[in-house]
């Protein structure tokens, strides 16, 4: 039986303190585990409120196994795959995680703005009343089967006078709050937590992966005039959209890289490993001069090892992949045009994860979305492997920044649904910075 859901701030990291944290992020095609030191620095190039330097100390990287688009599929398999990653970090990092933040893709990632106001009888604004009306939203956007994820003030109105940023200190009438609320299927959160819980492992706060991926790959100029964040991961692409500096729209589809691969498997009749090197070596979704000429050495599934390999014009790989992409993106542009969000965007579109080093994807995307492209990078992350420095690690990297923007930015909500019989609940909040010195 769902009651009613409390707002509470995630414990904020202290400035001019040294603190660790331990991030995990489980995708359809590889799992990644980040153990940081967040060291007290001058004020950062990416969005307001990062007042520490992320230096890694331990990290994990392995395949995925057990999870598809973000959802658990066989638990024994996920945990494995968990425990392998998790335990290279620690190795590394010389010490046990008993706590992690961890990214959500699963559970049709979706966000709604409501709105809300308090009366104040002409008395000044202090933080219980931000607390009310907060309480206020998150009444009226819990449904049933599903739970929030985060929910972030976009905007405080005082007496009908909007635009204010802190309305604390200020007097008047009424006060009022717009809130994206970023939600999701209760039960997928569900599984992903006990999986979690046989590894002995809590979850200190869920962290919406669009949400990840901008925070890693914008910059203050882009987040405050509009723009929005594409994420192309292995089974699933996400969509953040950024407006004055907050994060007002998130939206997922269970389409990503991995679909590519699988296209090019059926289509050529090759197994998916080699599916997959031929994608990454020799794919590109933009047609070149000499692609009908540039022939690719293929093996059939089947084929005896001593049977001559066959051979595919770079060009019928480039048709094979195209209009997967273009399927893609105009998913994501019929999304956006339904719910208003092309205007909200601006003028600008960042292109990150894995699948956003395809060849020639910004030169579609710019068609396609009738925007300025770029590519985006995991930025201000010190200590990472060279592996992890590209695209398929902005999600990890976003969430070592997080535990910053969020205890400055907004109000963290924690469902009060148990999600188990245990001690989970869907968002922790209490006590997550467990070691610092």
């Amino acid at each position: 039986m769902m009651t009613d859901a409390m707002t509470s701030r995630l414990r904020p990291v202290v400035p001019g303190k040294a603190t660790l944290v331990a991030v995990l992020d489980i995708g359809s095609t590889k799992i990644c585990c980040v153990i940081a030191r967040l060291v007290p620095r001058a004020e950062g190039r990416s969005l307001r409120g990062r007042s520490h330097q992320a230096e890694v100390i331990g990290f994990g990287y392995g395949p995925s196994s057990g999870v598809k688009s973000g959802v658990v599929t066989d638990i024994e398999k996920a945990e494995q795959a968990i425990r392998n990653v998790v335990g290279m970090a620690e190795r590394a990092a010389g010490l046990t995680l008993e706590s992690v933040l961890v990214n959500v893709t699963a559970g049709r990632l979706g966000s709604e703005t409501f709105s809300a106001a308090v009366s104040l009888d002409g008395q000044e604004v202090e933080k219980t009343d931000i607390v009310r009306v907060l309480k206020a939203v998150n009444s009226r956007s819990v449904r049933p089967e599903r739970s929030i994820v985060h929910a972030l003030p976009i905007g405080y109105a005082l007496d009908g006078q909007k635009g204010i940023r802190d309305p604390k200190g200020m007097v008047g009438e009424k006060l009022g709050v717009d809130v994206a609320v970023i939600s999701a299927e209760t039960l997928a959160m569900r599984n992903l937590e006990l999986v979690l819980h046989r590894c002995h492992l809590q979850i200190e706060a869920l962290v919406a992966t669009p949400y990840a991926s901008g925070l890693a790959s914008l910059v203050d100029d882009e987040a405050q005039l509009g723009v929005a964040c594409l994420d192309f991961g292995g089974a699933t692409t996400t969509v953040s959209v950024f407006n004055d500096g907050h994060l007002v729209y998130a939206d997922a589809i269970a389409i990503g890289g991995h679909h590519l691969t699988l296209d090019i498997a059926r289509q050529l009749s090759v197994s998916v490993a080699d599916a997959e090197r031929l994608k990454t070596l020799y794919g590109s979704v933009l047609p070149g001069q000499a692609d009908e000429r540039d022939m690719i050495a293929i093996q059939p599934v089947g084929a005896a090892l001593d049977e001559a390999p066959g051979q595919v014009a770079r060009s019928v790989l480039t048709r094979i992949m195209r209009p997967r992409i273009e399927e893609i993106l105009t998913a994501i542009r019929d999304r956006m045009q339904a719910t208003g969000m092309m205007d909200i965007c601006g003028r600008r579109f960042v292109l990150t994860g894995g699948g956003s080093e395809l060849t020639g994807l910004p030169e579609v995307a710019r068609r396609t979305l009738a925007r300025n492209v770029r590519n985006g990078r995991p930025m201000g992350i010190a200590g990472l492997p060279e592996i992890a420095k590209s695209a398929a690690f902005s999600t990890v990297a976003g969430m070592l920044v997080y535990p910053q923007v969020c205890a400055q930015e907004y109000t963290e909500p924690r469902n009060s649904r148990r999600l188990t019989g245990t001690d989970g609940y869907i968002a922790r909040v209490g006590n997550w910075l467990r070691h610092s010195f």
